[in-house]
């Protein structure tokens, strides 16, 4: 019965994106309750909280302008869905990624905001896995989607930034 279905138009992603961040966060948290490790002395707090709150707010202002612009392109944001049309206009010129940039920063933002460094260090190794277990690919199925479209926009604009 499976061979007469149809084959999905999504990427194939399994596993939701914003969970990736999540776990590294909590993994964090986790590291920090066994070994805590602070970014800052105590007098310095208003200067880390001023960047955590900072690099919270220009993380959610990235992924909620990627989010407006899925929806004025006409097309979902959720890699459960098929991909409709391109969205190569707002934050789509700077990288190809912004919300994930964006929930980086939030990451970052909350570490910073929390004075802990173990959930700091877990935000590379998250891009890392959002870039290899994700973003390839969800490449893979717009190029071969959208072929010479996809192919032009991914020359012109980096996958990060």
């Amino acid at each position: 019965m499976a061979e007469n279905q149809p084959l999905q138009d999504t990427p194939g992603i399994r596993f939701p994106p914003p969970l990736y961040f999540l776990l590294g966060l909590l993994a964090g948290y986790a590291l920090h309750w066994l070994f805590p490790v602070r970014l800052s002395r105590p007098d310095h707090h208003l200067i880390i909280y001023t960047l955590g709150i900072s690099w919270i707010l220009l993380g959610v202002l990235l992924a909620g302008w990627a989010l407006f612009t899925f929806n004025q392109a006409g097309t979902s944001p959720n890699p459960h869905r098929p991909s409709t049309v391109l969205a190569l206009q707002g934050p789509y010129t700077i990288t190809r990624n912004p919300i994930y940039l964006g929930m980086a920063m939030l990451c970052i933002g909350i570490s910073l905001l929390a004075n802990m460094l173990w959930p700091l260090l877990s935000v590379p190794l998250v891009v890392l896995a959002i870039d290899r277990l994700v973003i390839c690919k969800e490449e893979r199925y717009l190029e071969a989607k959208f072929g010479d479209s996809y192919r032009q926009y991914r020359s012109r604009v980096r996958r990060w930034i």
